[in-house]
């Protein structure tokens, strides 16, 4: 096995769960067309002959269109959205030509809203049409390992972890055919901030012949409003027209091609965005609407006109060495912003925590002013280092709010929560994130909420999920490359109206089966709560009678509910409501409510009863979860395809490669380009000069302890970080990490975790895994450990190195790396199968250069250590030959901290 040297990569990739997409016997016909990724890796079929299916679709003239370079014309790009009771189902289709001379891969990639569930996904390849049903995914992934056998294409579909999911698949497409995708998927329109907002990504990625987003409203409570905002840029104003009724309204978003182009000549499109419809219904005084529809019942509980009920709260902010920098600094500012929020009933408290745990105050003290201007002062002298102690931060918390209760300090009537800030792992005192859940539960005891912000994209977002989900509250990730404060000001502003406290819905026992979500413990301003179950539409006389809804400080009497027959008029009168939504909804709920449960199952055994009740639910509601799959094929069943999430990658070991690889990035072309350095064992190798900035950064290679097939691999064993104006040098080794400042020096082992500042230098060492060098707010680096077994016969320890784009060079940078930041013109054409099915070859021209690529994979081993994350990209030959500058050996130097001179 051999295993990956190095890497530098010029951006930064989060994490990425899956699908996988897996194609079975393909007959003659159609083998050729399809083209999904092997593990992230493009896979073509070759054409047994040259006889295609002809489309029987009427997609009209397409010899107009407006093509790319790859001569891939978009035909049609459709959004439909229609929400009926705040359930949404949303299908996008592209109709997509290949007018070149040649075969190519055309791309269907869509963003789909975490959380939505995906129920359909079809394709039609020149009339082939594949449809989609669920199976369990034991089966599917049977299925799936035995195309893999027979040699048959595999795909991968990614969510980057922010707020969308990237589905994608890839079709190899013969001249002159026409492909058409369409996906699928349903969501819960959510009330936060007194209004429902529904995002649609909309990135045809060129010009659409024709190109619309239509979003069609139904709502039985009525309108109040709908409101469009300019998400997609001046560029688009005016272009949306909204019709608004008492009870519907539509949306319309239908741009020609010349208003789609950047620029009046443009062949690029300005399409490139989410589109976002916000609206809010018409309420009782109650605030409680029932519906009934098709055997289920949906309650909508949003009571208005409630004062805030006072609130016990604390702060608990991380303050060890990887919040320094950029980080705290939002971070100071968003709690100084959220203090001046506090109401005069308000108690509150601040916590700040690294290696060891700071009370502001050893107990709570009153919101007022004077107290506010004291915490701000105190948030101000905040000076992040150490290490990450959450358990004991969450349980000094929880002794405040606990002791302050047992004392009589607290009001009856107010509601106490925690709000933990935090961007890591825990690195000191209890480690084990089970033993913390379980601490962190048997304190809190019910009693109040926790909410947890996690910061980064290395947080363990999971871990905050399910303590906040256990302890009766909610989490949120802010991305380190967003405004960070904004987003810790809108999160707060979510919870920090509490209205009612411990809500219990009362339903009638004889008319009501299957409740979801029936009980609650904080109601906030501008939300809602929904509650959804089965109904006995023999016995809706029992829920003719009134319907409570009780809270610790309120008893709230709701109205009878809709007249049943009226909403069924309604709903069977408007072609587009869906009559299927109670049914959607319940579902929706229910499975959300149940992986939630699973998520805090205190025994294995509940777990397993949990996880079966949700793998017949998806079976059942024919939705994709983690415990189900998409089968796609066509009508003969002879062509299949798989969706389906993949195994935890952490839990298997995997083949890497040799020698120091190279991603670059390039944003402007959305392109990434490889390429490997085959140089010697003790060359040191420039990667950035930057005589600007008076940064370098260089890496010596070393050698395997023997070579194989006649070739010794090599590997970066040692960087060297030379920060010129502040005096400073960074030496990291596969054993220690030493900062050195003229005659001083301090030096850390790979068993450590910890930090080191000096000089507005920071560096953040992680145990057995990854360093971060920080430099102020300008730039960062990231150095990863990779250890083989010691006794391994041929393979040693090497490093990887990450450099982000954001990164502030000086256009004097230049080295491997450097040289690219500043993006150069790149041209890729005349794409041609290559010698391996799955390498095509292509034409690339950059810096007046003409060579051959060849597309393939590398790997990000950040958020994987073991499998990595796999990189698609156009791999150039000959250690870089045409791409970087001069030959890679100008880019060898004599000493670690050596500028290297320009080629």
């Amino acid at each position: 096995m051999k295993y990956l040297s190095s890497f530098l990569v010029l951006f930064l990739i989060s994490g990425v769960e899956g699908f996988d997409l897996v194609i079975d016997d393909i007959p003659d016909e159609v083998e050729n067309l399809i083209d999904v990724e092997i593990d992230g890796f493009p896979t073509r079929s070759k054409a047994r002959n040259g006889r295609y299916q002809r489309s029987t679709s009427d997609w009209g003239y397409v010899g107009d269109l407006v093509e790319d370079d790859d001569k891939i014309g978009l035909y049609s790009y459709k959004v439909q959205s229609t929400i009926t009771s705040r359930l949404a189902n949303t299908m996008i289709q592209a109709k997509m030509v290949n007018n070149a001379r040649r075969p190519q891969p055309i791309v269907f990639d869509v963003q789909v809203p975490k959380g939505a569930f995906i129920d359909n996904f079809t394709m039609d390849i020149n009339g082939i049409t594949f449809t989609s049903h669920i199976r369990e995914k034991s089966e599917a992934r049977k299925m799936y390992a035995q195309a893999k056998a027979k040699g048959k294409a595999a795909g991968i579909v990614r969510s980057n972890a922010l707020d969308m999911e990237n589905f994608q698949t890839e079709v190899n497409v013969p001249p002159g055919m026409r492909i058409q995708f369409q996906l699928h998927y349903h969501e819960m329109i959510r009330r936060k901030l007194s209004s429902y907002e529904h995002i649609i990504s909309v990135k045809p990625g060129r010009l659409a012949k024709h190109m619309e987003v239509d979003v069609r409203i139904i709502e039985p409570q009525g309108l109040r409003y709908v409101h469009v905002p300019n998400s997609l840029g001046d560029h688009f104003n005016g272009i949306t027209t909204i019709s608004k009724g008492e009870k519907k309204a539509h949306v319309s978003f239908k741009p020609t091609m010349d208003q789609q182009r950047k620029c009046p000549k443009c062949s690029s499109t300005a399409v490139d965005g989410n589109f976002v419809v916000q609206y809010d219904v018409n309420r009782e005084t109650t605030g409680g609407e029932l519906e009934i529809f098709n055997g289920y019942f949906i309650h909508f509980f949003a009571p208005e006109n409630l004062d805030p009920l006072p609130k016990n709260i604390l702060f608990v902010i991380d303050v060890s060495g990887s919040m320094w920098g950029l980080k705290m600094k939002q971070t100071i500012e968003a709690m100084k912003a959220i203090l001046s929020e506090l109401r005069a009933a308000d108690q509150f408290s601040l916590i700040d925590f690294n290696h060891n745990v700071r009370c502001w105050r050893d107990n709570l003290v009153s919101a007022t002013p004077s107290q506010v201007e004291d915490a701000k002062k105190y948030i101000q002298t905040i000076h992040p280092n150490g290490g990450t102690n959450i358990n004991e931060a969450l349980l000094r918390a929880t002794f405040i709010l606990n002791e302050a209760k047992s004392l009589g300090m607290l009001d009856p009537n107010s509601v106490s929560m925690i709000v933990l800030v935090s961007d890591g792992d825990p690195t000191v005192g209890e480690l084990k994130l089970t033993t913390i859940q379980k601490n962190v539960k048997q304190s809190i005891k019910d009693e109040f909420s926790l909410f947890c912000l996690g910061i980064g994209f290395d947080v363990d977002y999971d871990f905050l999920q399910r303590i906040a989900t256990d302890n009766r509250g909610m989490a949120h990730r802010i991305f380190g490359n967003q405004e960070t404060s904004l987003q810790m000001k809108n999160f707060y502003n979510q919870v920090s109206t509490p209205l009612l406290k411990k809500i219990q819905f009362n339903y009638p026992q004889e008319s009501v089966s299957d409740v979801t979500q029936s009980s609650f413990h904080n109601y906030f301003g501008g939300s809602e709560i929904v509650v959804a179950g089965k109904v006995d539409t023999e016995n809706l006389q029992h829920l003719e009678s009134i319907v409570t809804a009780t809270a610790a400080n309120a008893e709230l009497v709701m109205e009878t509910l809709r007249d049943v027959e009226e909403l069924d008029g309604f709903m069977k009168k408007d072609k587009y409501a869906d009559p299927d939504f109670t049914r959607k909804l319940w579902a929706y709920l229910t499975v959300n409510q149940m992986m939630a449960e699973r998520n805090a199952a205190p025994t294995a055994a509940l777990k397993r009863n949990i996880t079966k009740s949700i793998l017949q639910m998806s079976l059942d509601h024919h939705i994709v979860t983690p415990f189900t799959a998409m089968l796609i094929e066509n009508a003969e069943k002879d062509e299949i395809m798989l969706a389906d999430q993949p195994k935890d990658p952490r839990k298997g070991c995997c083949p890497v490669d040799n020698d120091p690889h190279f991603i670059i990035h390039l944003p402007k072309s959305q392109r990434n380009i490889c390429f490997n350095i085959n140089s010697e064992p003790g060359k040191i190798l420039n990667l950035v000069s930057d005589p600007g900035t008076g940064v370098v950064v260089n890496g010596q290679l070393v050698g395997a302890k023997k070579a194989e097939n006649k070739k010794l691999n090599t590997y970066f064993g040692k960087i060297g970080f030379y920060f010129k104006k502040k005096g400073l040098k960074v030496e990291i080794t596969t054993e220690t990490i030493t900062l050195k400042d003229g005659s001083y020096a301090i030096t850390l082992t790979w068993a450590d975790t910890g930090h080191i500042i000096r000089k507005q230098l920071l560096i953040s060492v992680k145990k057995e895994s990854n360093v971060t060098i920080t430099v102020g707010e300008e730039m960062s680096f990231m150095v990863l450990l990779h250890r083989v077994w010691k006794k391994h016969p041929v393979n040693v320890d090497f490093l990887g190195i990450y450099i982000p784009p954001e990164n502030q060079f000086s256009p004097a940078a230049h080295g491997l790396i450097g040289q690219f930041a500043s993006e150069p013109e790149v041209s890729i054409h005349h794409q041609t199968p290559g010698q391996a099915p799955e390498k095509p070859q292509a034409i690339m021209e950059v810096k007046g250069n003409k060579f051959t690529v060849t597309r393939g994979v590398q790997k990000d081993y950040r958020t994987d250590r073991v499998l990595g994350t796999d990189v698609l990209c156009w791999f150039v030959h000959n250690s870089g030959k045409g791409f970087i500058d001069g030959h890679y050996r100008d880019y060898l130097v004599p000493h670690l901290y050596s500028f290297m001179k320009k080629p």
